[in-house]
């Protein structure tokens, strides 16, 4: 099935494998919450047991070294398209209330970051993600 929006993680190509899943499973769970309209129905089994809902789409995951997460930074941002971010201070940070003091203590074009996720229209998260490679 195609899709005419894209849900992406760009990922520095640097990090650890926990470090990547980590900031995977933080990046996407802003997106829910801001875009409800992402979401599926409640999951069931045979027997009755419900589980929680997730994407109706996939999410799609790609790696690049820091300047083309710096470059799609900016290019997310200039096309207004809806992004979290997860920068190199959110790994000696323990909880929500220091996690954004560490981001908003940063400016814009300062912020080292480690990854992004991003959702849009197809062609204007592409666009965002030039020079991005498929995660292997």
């Amino acid at each position: 099935m195609a899709f005419d929006t894209k849900i992406a993680v760009l990922l520095r190509d640097d990090l650890l494998t926990w470090q990547r899943l980590n900031v995977t499973a933080f990046l996407v769970s802003g997106i829910g919450p801001a875009i409800p309209e992402l979401m599926g129905e409640p999951y069931q089994d045979a027997d009755g047991q419900l589980y929680l809902p997730m994407f109706r789409q996939p999410v799609l995951v790609f790696a690049g070294g820091k300047e083309l997460l710096t470059a799609a930074h900016g290019r997310a941002i200039a096309r207004n398209l809806p992004i979290s971010v997860f920068t190199s201070d959110l790994f000696a940070t323990g909880n929500d209330d220091d996690n954004r003091a560490a981001v908003r203590a940063v400016g814009t074009d300062q912020l080292d970051l480690v990854g992004l996720a991003v959702h849009g229209p197809r062609n204007a998260v592409d666009k965002v993600l030039k020079g991005a490679t498929m995660h292997p």
